[in-house]
């Protein structure tokens, strides 16, 4: 008979941090609610559900590293969570919204809109799988390409702007298909974008100021600002980048070649 030192204990499986992953289910539940919200034509419904789910999203990796609870499924998770947030649904809630009814301009153009709400999804899928291989290597002060939450928020916005404006149907929806096909390559793109992640312990008493004076016109019309902030950052990546490319060609050519 063995003894009781040698009978084999059987061990727990592993558990799983409880805050950030409920942080995260919120984000997934809003992502879905907004899909729901969007089939049902309730389009404002379906913006304030994606960016809740935007709220949710950078609470939970926070919350995280602050409570030290960190893990790879929670890692995992949360890129599921945020392609269905931030991929899925802004997709389908503008293929509702606009893109289905390019199908009144013929056949061709009832199926482009579908394929380009398709190409948004998919290039969020890719910019989601290409961010996991590169945490840890990657600079935290920049993302290369547009990161999801934002591509996702600048397109709600739009959307919620121009519900706000009476501006629906017609030459929006050829606009709304611009816009998603262009974040839709920003996402895949090589193109750095300031991440926000890295800031100082300590500002300025004018940063706080600020902070408080930009409070006002968000509270004034939430459309038509979350808009333009998603529009002036959305545009922020490639002028840097091409601003950069332009001044390294000015030095280039500057330059003396080497003398013989």
């Amino acid at each position: 008979m063995m003894s009781e030192s040698e009978v084999p204990t059987r061990r727990r499986p592993p558990g799983i941090y409880l805050l950030p992953n409920l942080l995260t289910t919120g984000a997934l539940f809003s992502g879905f609610y907004a899909i729901v919200a969007g089939i049902n034509e309730q389009f404002v419904a379906a913006v304030i559900a994606v960016f809740v789910a935007g709220l949710f999203d950078g609470l939970d990796g926070r919350v995280a590293r602050m409570t030290n609870t960190q893990s790879e499924f929670g890692v995992q998770y949360d890129s599921l969570s945020d392609l269905i947030s931030f991929g899925l649904a802004p997709a389908l809630v503008v293929y509702m919204w606009a893109l289905s009814g390019l199908r009144e301009y013929g056949n061709f153009t009832g199926k482009l809109g579908w394929l380009i709400a398709f190409l948004y999804t998919a290039c969020a899928a890719l910019r989601l799988a290409r961010f996991n291989t590169q945490v840890g290597s990657s600079d935290k002060r920049f993302f290369t390409g547009l990161a999801s939450p934002a591509a996702a928020g600048t397109l709600v916005a739009f959307i919620w702007a121009m519900e706000s404006f009476g501006l629906v149907g017609g030459p929006i929806r050829w606009v709304a298909l611009g816009l998603t096909f262009c974040l839709a390559l920003l996402m895949v793109s090589r193109i750095p974008f300031f991440s926000f992640k890295v800031w100082p312990e300590k500002v300025r008493f004018f940063w706080i100021f600020g902070l408080v004076l930009a409070i006002i016109p968000v509270a004034a019309h939430p459309p038509s600002v979350l808009l333009l902030l998603g529009l002036i950052y959305v545009s922020s990546g490639p002028v840097i980048w091409g601003w950069h490319r332009l001044r390294r060609r000015g030095v280039t050519a500057t330059t003396p070649p080497p003398a013989s």
